[in-house]
């Protein structure tokens, strides 16, 4: 692996799409929109992010967010969980409204911001593990239904970014897509509504192809793809596109470094979540990065391309976390990213 310095310089100079040091994942705890943007915004000046708030209940929780951009399909709310359906109703509504609301609150506190701004939604497989069918089985069981589902995602993200990017000109979006169920879709670890069967592993490729067409609906904007769960493929989601992946530092192995060492020195950004998301005691912002230098060293990567490669955030997100505890670890993350910067050894 010691050969990865050199590669990734030669990326670092014309192809490494450039991000900020420390961004957050998406959700944020408690239910007024304002404060959670002003928070947000006030942590991190070069990488905000249009915080979602899913303690407000369905259609402000990740799947029916997702659910509420799509486009000529809709979902409600059904005792087990988002089931598509033929017609908007009140969940549909709900969805988009909370979206405008927190739109707005973005709006109010970017003005004049000419930096990144990352936008997240869920990815098309985990969307399509969640989303039931009219029969209760996931949309993940019908291959028909998955196609659709990822082009009306994608459509609806096309409109979605288009009316960031008018409330918010300066900035340059980032789109985030949260598949914290790609691994078992791969896997085949999907359970069927009965819970004593799982869902058939869907083919790399077609997961592959799929990632790339909902992908280039961001255009030559950068696209990251974050995932909280073990053995995250960071070669398959290379090939599909995407410029970064976010991950759970702490899960990672050295089983992964040969994947992470090739993602890097083809000019991959990493998110590397290395603050719990839930409350508990924090380190010192050295040494919550202490692992990415381990991992560095290990790759045989040159600590002085750190800054140029890596950027700091929770390991998942904050919704499960206390307001003041989220606060904390939006500014640790901050300080983490400056102690690298300022150490990278």
């Amino acid at each position: 692996m010691g050969d990865h310095g050199t590669a990734l310089r030669l990326h670092s100079v014309d192809e490494n799409i450039r991000f900020g040091g420390a961004t957050g994942i998406g959700s944020m705890p408690g239910s007024d929109a304002r404060e959670a943007a002003r928070t947000v915004i006030g942590s991190f000046e070069d990488f905000p992010f249009l915080p979602e708030l899913p303690a407000r209940g369905p259609g402000a929780d990740m799947i029916g967010r997702t659910a509420g951009m799509l486009v000529e399909l809709y979902a409600r709310v059904e005792p087990s969980g988002w089931r598509l359906g033929d017609r908007p109703g009140r969940d549909t509504s709900r969805a988009r409204s909370w979206l405008g609301e927190d739109l707005d609150a973005l709006e109010e506190f970017t003005q004049g911001h000419r930096g990144d701004l990352k936008v997240q939604a869920v990815g098309p497989w985990t969307l399509a593990a969640a989303l039931e069918l009219r029969n209760g089985e996931a949309a993940l069981s019908d291959p028909g239904a998955c196609r659709d589902l990822a082009a009306s995602l994608a459509e609806g993200l096309r409109l979605h970014l288009a009316e960031v990017r008018r409330r918010v000109p300066g900035a340059r979006l980032v789109l985030q897509l949260d598949e914290p169920s790609l691994t078992a879709v791969l896997s085949g670890r999907v359970r069927t509504a009965s819970g004593y069967r799982t869902h058939r592993a869907v083919d790399r490729q077609v997961v592959e192809a799929t990632l790339r067409d909902v992908i280039a609906a961001h255009g030559d904007g950068p696209v990251a793809v974050h995932s909280c769960a073990p053995d995250v493929p960071f070669a398959l989601l290379r090939r599909a596109g995407a410029d970064a992946v976010s991950f759970d530092a702490s899960l990672l192995t050295e089983r992964d470094d040969d994947a992470v060492g090739e993602a890097v020195e083809a000019g991959i950004r990493l998110f590397a979540g290395v603050v719990a998301g839930t409350d508990g005691p924090l380190s010192d912002p050295a040494g919550s990065v202490m692992g990415v230098r381990t991992l560095w060293r290990r790759l045989g990567l040159r600590p002085g391309l750190l800054t140029e490669a890596v950027t700091v955030t929770p390991a998942c997100g904050l919704a499960g976390a206390s307001p003041a505890y989220a606060r904390q670890v939006l500014a640790h993350c901050v300080r983490a990213a400056r102690s690298l910067a300022d150490n990278p050894e």
